[in-house]
């Protein structure tokens, strides 16, 4: 939800590292975020990982070394990232992208937390 009267940044460039292990996204802002391919898969915006309530939200293992194999333009809003999983319904808004970058950090230590919760690993395939 957006805030009246805040105005949201917009990304001026979307690269994908050469080792397609990484996202970097630059903001008009000046905010440039580097997004590892692993948070970026096990935080998809699809419905396949978050389901359609907190309930339904699913943790995934085993993406340590997931790589991004494509990323195309949705309209003027986001991006379709292709992951070499064959994962690739997630659309990422701006918005969202923005957000993970910000919230980089703690996102991923609540995926590694939610990953020893269920007794799954970042090496071992798995989905609870």
């Amino acid at each position: 939800m957006l805030t009246p009267g805040v105005t949201v940044a917009w990304p001026v460039e979307i690269r994908l590292r050469k080792d397609r292990h990484a996202l970097q996204v630059s903001f008009d802002d000046g905010r440039i975020f580097d997004l590892s391919a692993e948070l970026l898969r096990v935080t998809s915006p699809s419905a396949e990982v978050q389901g359609h309530s907190e309930a339904e939200r699913k943790t995934v293992g085993g993406k340590r070394n997931v790589t991004i194999l494509s990323v195309d333009s949705v309209g003027n809003y986001a991006v379709r990232l292709g992951f070499d999983d064959m994962h690739s319904t997630g659309i990422y808004s701006w918005a969202f992208l923005r957000d993970l970058g910000l919230n980089a950090e703690r996102r991923f230590q609540e995926y590694l937390d939610d990953l020893q919760a269920k007794g799954l690993d970042r090496d071992r395939p798995g989905v609870r």
